[in-house]
């Protein structure tokens, strides 16, 4: 693929599980990409990995009744040791907080205004400063475009952009 695609996250928050686990294993069989699972920690033994936003994260601890974010992680990793977690990230506290957490990536957003989001804090250039604060890899979350160019940043985490660019084809 021209745009070099590492992952694939697959965010669904219309169908049920059933349908989910459906889709998840059509697309594992359509592509030899991993394919993350956006929040839905039931369906993890379908993917390759996980990736949660700040408030799912704190509705699993709650959940679980854990108190520590690098013990949920550790257990993850503990009982899925070949999957990929990684855990969204807006500010300065989150990402230190994150660089103690067995994780793989961050996402860090939002860059820019997105339509998909109602989001009220914008990163724009910042982001780069804040990326050089992880000791994770860094994803660029939200308005991301295929033709930006943002410092520090690993990964580009484009969505409607990218369909757009390929007039409708999904690649």
């Amino acid at each position: 693929s021209k745009y070099n695609i590492v992952l694939i996250q697959y965010r669904d928050k219309i169908n049920d599980i059933q349908i989910q686990k459906q889709n998840l294993k059509l697309l594992k069989h359509l592509t030899n990409i991993p394919i993350i699972i956006n929040d839905e920690l039931q369906l993890l033994d379908f993917c390759d990995g996980l990736h949660l936003g700040q408030k799912d994260l704190n509705q699993y601890l709650q959940n679980f009744q854990i108190k520590n974010k690098i013990l949920f992680f550790d257990l993850l990793k503990k009982k899925y040791s070949n999957k990929i977690f990684g855990l969204s990230t807006h500010n300065e506290v989150e990402i230190l907080e994150a660089n103690k957490l067995n994780i793989n990536y961050i996402g860090l957003g939002v860059y820019k205004n997105t339509a998909t989001k109602n989001v009220s804090n914008i990163l724009g250039n910042k982001i780069s400063y804040l990326a050089q604060m992880s000791k994770h890899r860094v994803g660029a979350i939200g308005g991301v475009k295929t033709d930006d160019e943002i410092k520090n940043i690993d990964y580009y985490v484009v969505g409607s952009d990218l369909l757009k660019k390929q007039k409708g084809k999904i690649c």
